[in-house]
């Protein structure tokens, strides 16, 4: 069975966007379709990276695990919020951190805001700093607006036929690039 680490990016306070985590491991486990971690950068407490992990003199053992984590995963399911057009210093922290872990990774992008975009100005950015390292991005993403009122606490959706049958066409796109790169055995 293939396996996915969902990183949930936003560390602040009252975060929301990690309920969108939350429903994508539900969606995944309930079907059966992989075994799925969530790596949250909150639980995490990261410093700000200095270098990247593999010049680093004595990584934390935080760090070894986050970047093995992601290494072992057939693909990755990044989950962010947008913040004044951009997304969270969090996960650029991360992305930075590891350089070899990303290469030819498949990776899902889910963009979340409190507004009426679902995230779109984030995109562009997260997917150029993800190509610059050599990332496997999923042609497919799935924006979530007004996210108070579409997930709650829980991660489960208000609208959950729409939001399942959106959810299939991502995940089923994530599961086909993750098979293709097993299939290139790269």
């Amino acid at each position: 069975m293939m396996n996915i680490a969902i990183i949930s990016a936003s560390v602040r306070t009252g975060r929301k966007s990690h309920r969108v985590a939350l429903f994508f491991k539900s969606y995944l486990e309930e079907r059966n379709l992989a075994t799925v971690e969530i790596l949250d950068l909150q639980q995490y407490q990261f410093p700000v990276f200095d270098e990247r992990l593999r010049f680093q003199k004595n990584p934390s053992p935080a760090m070894l695990e986050f970047a093995e984590k992601i290494k072992s995963a057939d693909g990755v399911l990044i989950v962010t919020p947008e913040y004044n057009g951009g997304y969270p210093a969090s996960l650029k922290n991360v992305v930075d951190l590891l350089y070899d872990e990303w290469h030819r990774k498949p990776i899902a992008i889910s963009t979340v805001s409190g507004g009426d975009f679902g995230g779109s100005q984030v995109i562009t950015s997260l997917q150029f700093s993800l190509w610059k390292i050599r990332a496997w991005t999923v042609p497919a993403m799935f924006p979530v607006p007004k996210i108070s009122e579409t997930f709650n606490e829980q991660g489960e959706p208000a609208d959950k036929p729409s939001t399942e049958k959106r959810a299939k066409v991502f995940i089923d796109e994530l599961l086909w690039c993750m098979e293709a790169k097993k299939r290139m055995n790269v």
